[in-house]
């Protein structure tokens, strides 16, 4: 599995800004850094949820957001994967 280093700050529980939302902006940003490669797992909602400090459903959010954005797809029963080209659309 891809690790985090280090999360880029703790999320902002007192912002306006949705805990996923900021979850997902700081795994987008690792995937701009290459910090996460392509066609590379992302760590999975457990380890996500234990690292940033939110519940497990805020870390599925946060994979269900960047989903959304193209920036990577989930295989069942093996986890979700940075996109070969990140932010391409999937067939």
């Amino acid at each position: 599995m891809s690790e985090i280093s280090t999360p880029s700050g703790p999320l902002d529980s007192q912002s306006a800004t949705p805990l996923y939302i900021q979850l997902a902006e700081a795994i987008s940003a690792q995937i701009a850094s290459g910090a996460l490669a392509p066609d590379r797992p992302i760590p999975s909602e457990n380890r996500l949820a234990e690292e940033y400090g939110v519940a497990r459903l805020t870390a599925r959010r946060a994979t269900q957001e960047l989903r959304e954005r193209g920036l990577v797809i989930t295989v069942r029963g093996k986890g979700s994967y940075v996109t070969p080209v990140p932010g391409a659309p999937l067939l």
